[in-house]
């Protein structure tokens, strides 16, 4: 009796490709197919979550075969309104995940397109028309997981799969909080709140918001300058969430009516960690803590990348060079003057130099410099701090902040008698901040003769590669402050931020930052004016004849380069 042999089965094509392309063996690949089949897994998460293949590598294969466009979710912000279109048992069924819509087009975001009745069925419940776009699958199941967040009030699996972090705290300091720990540890908020740190560090972000309202909790990142919402967890855990954050920062956890300030050390590796500034403070309906994250490590102090023009980058350098005299950086909270300075200071360190700064915090690490760290509830101030450098054969001294008259007098006399003195003040532009120092007491001709230079700044997004023109007309443009003979040239061109994004910047049009500068040298001239009592004003009118470029024309110097866009622009510098 002759025998048969069983009919060979037919390979799917993105397995043919898989192991035409060396990542899979024919027999693994038959085995494999064969156990997806059995555990009702689809072959491409049955084969990444047994490490089979790479989940990279087979998206990348799965998008030429099925001619679906790949899509990068690392950055992606889940929408609680979008993912709740579908249910969490659909989100299950299919894998798939509402990432964002345009208009009535709903993009879904899959990891096997193989899936033929997904669309149909994610169409049937959002009567929208649904775009799938492929996604690594590892990616992609991170990312379900915390989508399941929006469906569970019990918050059971918040935070899930993030374990526990460790505190860079001393011996002495674990055992002073390990009985307030006790009380507060409740493994889902841990995970939750060591989630938001790590998530938070990931994206770049540079403060956390944590808010409790009345019927909702929201937990904010402000990333690139701009607050964006990332979480809405049950409003009943918003005390749980403030005291787990308040044992990590050795706040007291039983005082909720005054405002505290603390900080968490935050141990990333074996040989890397970061700082949290935190702030809490009472509000209507519980406390809202803030978190700074002071991570020296993301700091670039490279001149060459933070933004300035060839000229303005040679004056400062040229200001650094010089054995004495105060520069001054000005500009709102979050504008990058801490990283202009230290990238001054950077400069200065070499070993035949003795640096010494004081500031409010230490921001930035840096080998080689004398660093003080400035509390007032001690008694350590800035001028106290510059009273013991100048006994100590400084060369060159920083100052956090010129904050009252004090300081400031000190300041310019370390700068009067050989030393270089670099500082911080809160002032609008460069001409602002002499008068502003006049103001606080300090003598005219004490500036005139210590400063050398003043330096105000902004930061802007910058635009991502998948910028587009901008259309906005030539007398619109004149307003905005171009110049006709600019705006009338045939190779002029700005550029807008691309309301749909790309992979780069998840959606949002910009990626990064890019400063904006004001660099003004002190003239002869303008020392006079001082002198004389001039003021704000005058320094202005004398800066332009001297063709010291202010805010407003560095920055639309930006749009014409096309770094930022001119609406970019307008939220970060007046018109005027």
């Amino acid at each position: 009796m002759a025998t048969t042999t069983p009919p060979k089965i037919i390979l799917p094509g993105l397995i043919r490709k898989l192991i035409a392309a060396g990542l899979l063996k024919e027999d693994i690949a038959m085995e494999t197919l064969e156990k997806a089949k059995s555990t009702s897994t689809p072959f491409i998460v049955y084969a990444v979550r047994q490490k089979i293949v790479n989940s990279a590598e087979i998206a990348k294969i799965a998008a030429d075969e099925f001619g679906i466009p790949l899509f990068d979710i690392d950055h992606v912000e889940l929408e609680q309104s979008l993912v709740k279109m579908l249910s969490e048992p659909l989100l299950k069924k299919h894998r798939a995940l509402p990432i964002w819509k345009r208009g009535n087009r709903l993009f879904l975001a899959i990891s096997d397109p193989s899936n033929v009745t997904v669309v149909d069925e994610v169409r049937f419940h959002t009567k929208m028309n649904v775009e799938m776009v492929l996604v690594e699958e590892e990616k992609l199941a991170k990312l379900l997981e915390r989508a399941a967040e929006f469906f569970d009030d019990s918050m059971k699996n918040l935070g899930e799969g993030i374990d526990d972090i460790e505190l860079g705290d001393t011996e002495e300091e674990k055992k002073e909080d390990e009985g307030a720990k006790n009380d507060i540890e409740d493994a889902p908020i841990v995970k939750f709140v060591n989630k938001m740190l790590l998530d938070a560090i990931k994206l770049g972000a540079s403060d956390l918001h944590f808010e409790p309202y009345e019927k909702f909790y929201r937990v904010r990142f402000r990333v690139d300058g701009v607050l964006r919402s990332v979480s809405n967890p049950p409003i009943g855990l918003s005390r749980k969430m403030a005291a787990r954050i308040k044992v990590m920062s050795r706040l007291d956890v039983s005082e909720r009516r005054v405002p505290q300030d603390g900080r968490i050390k935050l141990k990333i590796s074996h040989d890397k960690s970061i700082d949290f500034r935190v702030s809490t403070c009472p509000t209507l309906f519980g406390e809202k803590i803030v978190m700074r994250i002071l991570d020296s490590s993301a700091a670039k102090l490279n001149i060459d990348v933070l933004g300035y023009e060839p000229e303005q980058k040679q004056i400062y350098l040229d200001a650094l060079a010089k054995p004495y005299g105060m520069i001054l950086v000005t500009g709102p909270t979050g504008s990058g003057k801490t990283v202009s300075l230290y990238t001054g200071v950077n400069i200065l360190n070499t070993e035949d130099i003795n640096i010494s700064t004081a500031e409010d915090p230490v921001e930035i690490n840096l080998p080689g410099v004398n660093q003080v760290q400035v509390d007032e509830k001690t008694g350590m101030t800035f001028a106290k701090a510059l009273k013991a450098f100048l006994r100590q054969d400084p060369d060159v001294i920083l100052v956090g902040e010129i904050r009252d008259m004090e300081t400031g007098g000190i300041a310019i006399k370390a700068a009067q008698t050989g030393h270089m003195v670099l500082s911080t003040l809160h002032t609008n532009d460069a001409p602002q901040t002499l008068t502003r120092m006049i103001d606080m007491g300090l003598q005219p001709f004490a500036i005139a003769t210590a400063v050398n230079l003043v330096m105000a700044q902004r930061l802007c997004r910058r635009l991502c590669t998948c910028k587009l023109p901008d259309d906005t007309p030539r007398d619109l443009l004149i307003q905005e402050g171009f110049k006709a003979e600019e705006v009338d040239d045939p190779n002029f061109k700005i550029f807008k931020g691309n309301p749909d994004g790309c992979e780069r910047c998840a959606t949002l049009g910009y990626k990064g930052r890019v400063g904006i500068y004001q660099v003004m040298p002190l003239s002869d001239e303008m020392r006079r004016m001082i002198m004389q009592g001039g003021n704000a004003i005058d320094l202005a009118d004398q800066a332009r004849k001297e063709g010291i470029n202010d805010l407003r024309m560095s920055g639309l110097l930006k749009v014409k380069n096309g770094f930022t866009s001119l609406d970019e622009l307008n939220t970060v510098v007046n018109k005027d």
